[in-house]
């Protein structure tokens, strides 16, 4: 009888540790996961986007095998919130850009277009090309070479600085990328004068930011130089940037064995859930990229974008955003929601005990603080400070 009852301790303990070890792997799956290039519909409504002469155009460089998201569409939103920009996500063609896996942004302009047009830079923002040594596109090099002039100024966001310093612009300049890959990036290239512990570099006409969730303090930089600080104050403002004046001052920290530990603690011994976003039409997008770039840094079970009818929504300054996601809502644990007074009673049963979590009031406070306080109450505060520095924010 004794034997038996060890037979089933053991047994039991081999079966708990098998569902910890899968719960674990298949989050560790998720995140590491790489993401298929576009392979669905291409029969998408092109519209030209709407240009007025009389504002500065800022063009943001983008790659549709792969585009850091919330280096690209952080920009294009706080460009855009000035009022006083052309903005556009531009690339070699039209195909979609990679942001997340089944995840897509349409570009809105395509090089050859903008040279057809005789269109000037005066800003360029290069973003994380899914790069980090001199493998670069030689398209994408040549036409921010083509079209640096002594007025335009550029941005090099996160890893997007291995883009930059393939350029040659930022030769002898200061440049900086994220903490975490600092040693990956600054081997490839000895020319520039590479910096860390600063949010922003600035050196003439040429800026760049440390990772992620300083393409803000970058872009508010560019915004004040090129509009004034009224106008960048305004800006501020509408993010609920938590700091008076730009930060400047950081701390780069890089994920180190202490991180992972903490992240396999997190993956094997605590619930990972199947993280869903829904898309809707006139999406605020700095909301929407906080979202899914601080969700997807939590190691969920799954992590999806999804769109109620059709495969294609258009956010507030007319980005047209694509998921080819087939799973049902219904299976998910929780579904972030920025607008859920658009939702009908009907469609809110039919996904059952899905936990739907709302951003009705979320314009309280900054995005990455507000969704941080909601990570560290569910899987606490060391968690929910390794996911910021994945975000390099610190």
């Amino acid at each position: 009888m004794k034997t038996r009852k060890v037979k089933i301790v053991l047994l039991s303990l081999i079966v708990l540790m098998t569902l910890i070890v899968l719960n674990g792997c298949q989050s560790l799956k998720t995140f590491y996961k790489r993401p298929e290039q576009y392979h669905g519909d291409t029969n998408f409504t092109w519209q030209a986007p709407v240009m007025d002469t009389s504002k500065k155009n800022v063009f943001i460089v983008a790659n549709p095998k792969l585009t850091e998201l919330f280096d690209m569409i952080a920009p294009f939103y706080l460009f855009n919130t000035t009022g006083k920009a052309n903005v556009y996500i531009v690339a070699e063609s039209r195909s979609p850009i990679q942001i997340k896996d089944k995840l897509y942004v349409l570009p809105q302009i395509t090089f050859n277009e903008i040279d057809s047009l005789n269109l000037h830079a005066d800003v360029i923002v290069i973003p994380f090309l899914g790069v980090v040594d001199t493998n670069q596109n030689p398209v994408i090099i040549n036409w921010i070479k083509n079209h640096y002039t002594q007025t335009t100024k550029v941005l090099s966001i996160c890893d997007g600085a291995a883009t930059a310093a393939a350029t040659g612009l930022y030769d002898g300049k200061p440049l900086t990328c994220h903490a975490s890959d600092y040693a990956l990036v600054t081997p490839h290239f000895n020319k520039p004068h590479w910096v860390q512990n600063v949010s922003v570099t600035h050196s003439g006409n040429l800026y760049s930011t440390a990772g992620v969730s300083n393409a803000v303090d970058g872009s508010l930089m560019v915004i004040n130089d090129l509009f004034g600080r009224e106008v960048m104050q305004e800006v501020m403002s509408n993010v609920h940037y938590r700091y008076p004046e730009i930060k400047l001052d950081h701390n780069s920290i890089a994920v180190n064995g202490k991180s992972k530990l903490t992240i396999l603690k997190k993956v094997f011994f605590r619930k990972n859930r199947k993280v869903g976003v829904l898309l809707q039409e006139g999406a605020n997008e700095f909301l929407l990229a906080s979202i899914l770039d601080t969700y997807s840094r939590t190691f969920p079970a799954r992590f999806e974008a999804h769109i109620l009818t059709g495969s294609t929504v258009k956010t507030k300054y007319g980005l047209t955003i694509v998921s080819t996601q087939q799973n049902e809502i219904k299976t998910l644990n929780e579904l972030h929601v920025l607008n859920p007074e658009a939702l009908t009673k009907q469609e809110l049963s039919s996904w059952g005990k899905v936990n739907v979590i709302s951003y009705a009031n979320a314009q309280s406070g900054y995005p990455i603080d507000e969704i941080g306080k909601r990570i560290a109450s569910q899987y606490g505060s060391k968690f929910a400070n390794v996911t910021k520095i994945m975000l390099d924010y610190n």
